[in-house]
């Protein structure tokens, strides 16, 4: 018995060296570079850094789809276990501001390439959405101040239909990359519309078959406030505070640190949509793509609809080249290596 325990220990020493040796991916010995594959030597190390306005977005597995009773949506698309990779994600939907940052770089720089006729047309927020999205209804001051006076800076841009969208994000792509290029920096990865995938992983914000994205199963705090922009109950518009839309940031936000992740405004994701789209799509970063299909996801209600659009699991769409008074964005950008902020 005393010859067996002290062969177990002096093994030990060259146990836990082989276990060293195994560890961590590291290649043993050493190099002096003759003749040994090292890779390209000098290369720059890369740290991403999380975008101006953005924040961290996890990988994660959540299970998509309703958290709660959805009869119609249950006969054709149940709960489906899928994995998300890490992504950053704007912290609020595009305010009026940004966009108009947007609008005003394009009538300066891009006249030649696009035209004053198709960036005011095509580009330029449709601010008679107001007007007609409601029968007999005023549009209150809406229609001539909502986008153009700086007291709606602060505010979602609407009247933006999803082909705007994608544009607002190739532009902010560019922008941001020229900047790097003249700095001597490696491009960033894109900035893109957040698939519907993504979009409803972000808004559980780390809770799983949560059915709001503050969780369950309320609309209003324990001091009876309501916790998003939306509309309360039959003609009730103000009960949480906003007729229309609110300031971006309004409520409190998820636990991944996005606001207005339900109401406000609706936002368009880079799906098409298809009924029975959840089970098609892979497990692993699905997106449903169809260029023949004109309808295009929108996720999380609005300040005009009931709470069953701002539950997390909620699908519903809108035409790609219509415009609506509660249909916003936000972009998202696909996250490389380790990032300096926080561990994916």
């Amino acid at each position: 018995m005393i010859k067996l325990n002290v062969i177990k220990f002096l093994s030990l020493p060259i146990i836990v060296a082989s276990i060293m040796l195994q560890s961590c991916g590291k290649k043993g010995g050493g190099s002096d570079g003759g003749g040994d594959l090292i890779g390209v030597q000098g290369r720059e190390g890369w740290v991403m850094s999380v975008p101006f306005g953005m924040t961290t977005c996890p990988s994660g597995t959540f299970h998509m789809g309703q958290a709660d009773e959805d009869v119609p949506a249950s006969q054709i698309n149940h709960n489906k276990q899928v994995t998300i990779g890490g992504f950053y994600m704007d912290d609020t939907e595009i305010t009026n501001n940004e966009y108009r940052q947007f609008i005003d770089v394009m009538l300066a720089d891009s006249l030649e390439a696009l035209g004053e006729e198709y960036i005011k047309t095509e580009l330029y927020p449709d601010t008679a959405v107001w007007v007609k999205d409601f029968s007999h209804h005023m549009g209150d001051p809406m229609m001539e101040y909502y986008y153009a006076h700086p007291a709606f800076d602060d505010y979602p841009v609407v009247g933006v239909d999803w082909f705007a969208a994608k544009y607002f994000c190739e532009w902010r792509t560019k922008h941001m990359n020229n900047w790097r290029a003249e700095q001597g920096l490696f491009r960033m990865p894109n900035f893109r519309l957040p698939s519907e995938a993504e979009w409803e992983y972000a808004a559980r914000g780390g809770r799983d078959m949560a059915k709001y994205p503050w969780g369950n199963p309320y609309i209003r705090n324990a001091k009876g406030c309501m916790l998003a922009n939306f509309k309360p109950g039959r003609g009730n518009y103000y009960d949480d505070g906003f007729m229309y839309t609110s300031p971006v940031a309004s409520y409190f936000s998820n636990d991944f640190g996005l606001f207005d992740m339900a109401g406000n405004v609706s936002e368009w994701c880079e799906d098409a949509h298809y009924d029975a789209s959840v089970p098609v799509v892979w497990d692993l970063n699905p997106t449903y793509y169809d260029d023949n299909e004109p309808r295009k996801i929108i996720r999380g209600g609005s300040w005009k609809d009931v709470a069953y659009y701002l539950e997390t699991g909620t699908r519903t769409f809108e035409y790609q080249d219509t415009t609506k008074s509660y249909i916003g964005f936000r972009c998202v950008m696909t996250y490389l290596g380790r990032s300096s902020g926080s561990e994916f």
